[in-house]
């Protein structure tokens, strides 16, 4: 029997109908265009069909791969489908395969708020569409029906989704529970029927202060001389994010070097972080107490725990910032922003010293790869012009004050 009758074009464009490539293998052209591969077979005196897959999901020369399996069980007097649903038994449903792949690599992640989003968004937008599916079963058109509605309303959550629903048919392809045809991959598949993120999301930066306000809101926070607002002082000093500050211990930090050492596991790009200490940094560290049985240099109102990561927004909506505050939107993330913009528009220091300041990953792979050092002693200078800069009183903007308050 003649077999490997059509082309990869014929399997493109034919119309509705159906098309022999010999050996059993046909391909069912819907009149709506969908295709799908059927291997057709007999047993026993009994004519059968079996679905081999969808077109494009299964290319030709897969559908071809699969159909001369089938042809050797059939030889050997064995029914595919048979075959397959024993097989398909130990083939875990997409929801299971997902548990699966979270065990294997949390221990990985960098904390447990990773863990929670990633089961978070798989429960609320995969799991409804594919979760009881098999792992094996699931092609193109499942994932664009969990992916499309989201994909330009909430364009941020839809990418980590399709990224998250990749990995885990990646680790169902290596734990040999499908074939490693990924339905989800993002570069030559779904990029081709999806816009590209950037095109459909709209960046929304964290509200900032500007920076000309923030020596009198320095001067606020040091007249308040809570915990909170020491932390939030510090975190400005620091250009650091706010679980850096509040996660921060004591022996990451050697007072007489004036160096704080973050450890790549609590750093976003997941690479240890040395942050220079200006005198005014110092000065804040220099006078906490240090609580036996706390390591945190920001310690909470709960025993071995630092302060809650809502104390510095609670802390500045007591102040009349944030969402619908009087005094602005700002919220603590945004001094890296003020940050930032005075270093590019006040300070002489050059982009990359700002940058390696904010522990900013190198975007340009060849600069990265020549990047050895850290500009430490000059990101040390920028930092004191910048403790300099804030705690110099500053007249022509409007002084907030704030109640003192015993923990923030």
């Amino acid at each position: 029997m003649a077999i490997h009758k059509l082309s990869a074009r014929k399997v493109e464009t034919a119309p509705a109908g159906k098309y022999e490539d010999g050996g059993g293998l046909r391909l069912v052209v819907s009149a709506s265009g969908a295709r799908k591969w059927v291997f057709r077979y007999t047993l026993s005196g009994k004519r059968r069909e079996m679905g081999l897959g969808s077109f494009p999901t299964v290319e030709l020369s897969d559908a071809r791969t699969k159909a001369a399996e089938c042809r050797a069980l059939v030889a050997r007097g064995d029914d595919p489908i048979k075959a397959r649903r024993v097989e398909s038994e130990r083939i875990p449903s997409f929801a299971s395969c997902a548990a699966q792949y979270i065990r294997a690599h949390r221990r990985g992640w960098k904390n447990a708020k990773h863990a929670r989003q990633w089961v978070s968004t798989l429960k609320t937008y995969a799991r409804p569409v594919v979760g009881n599916m098999q792992v094996d079963e699931i092609g193109t058109d499942d994932v664009l029906k969990i992916l499309t509605p989201i994909w330009t309303v909430k364009t941020e959550t839809a990418k980590r989704v399709q990224g998250r629903i990749e990995n885990i048919l990646d680790f169902a392809a290596a734990r040999k529970y499908r074939d490693p045809i990924n339905p989800a991959r993002w570069r030559g598949h779904l990029d081709k029927l999806l816009p590209k993120p950037s095109r459909v999301r709209t960046v929304t930066h964290h509200p900032a202060m500007p920076y000309a306000d923030l020596p009198d809101f320095i001067k606020a926070l040091r007249e308040n001389g809570s915990i909170s607002a020491q932390a939030l002082a510090f975190l400005i000093l620091t250009a650091t994010r706010t679980g850096e500050v509040l996660n921060a211990k004591w022996d990451e930090i050697d007072l007489d070097t004036r160096i704080w050492t973050i450890p790549a596991v609590r750093m976003k790009a997941r690479r240890e972080h040395r942050v220079p200490l200006s005198e005014e940094a110092i000065t804040i560290l220099s006078g906490l107490s240090r609580i036996a049985g706390n390591h945190h240099v920001f310690p909470g109102s709960r025993y071995g725990r630092p302060l809650s990561n809502m104390a510095l927004l609670q802390l500045m909506r007591g102040m009349g910032y944030g969402v619908d505050g009087a005094n602005g939107p700002y919220v603590p993330h945004g001094f890296r922003s003020s940050f930032r913009d005075w270093s590019g528009e006040v300070s002489s220091y050059p982009r990359d010293v700002a940058e390696m300041a904010l522990a900013h990953v190198i975007e340009n792979k060849v600069e990265a790869a020549y990047r050895r050092g850290d500009l430490f002693q000059k990101r040390a200078k920028m930092m004191e012009a910048w403790a300099t800069y804030l705690f110099t009183p500053n007249s022509s903007s409007k002084l907030v004050t704030l109640t003192r308050q015993r923990q923030g």
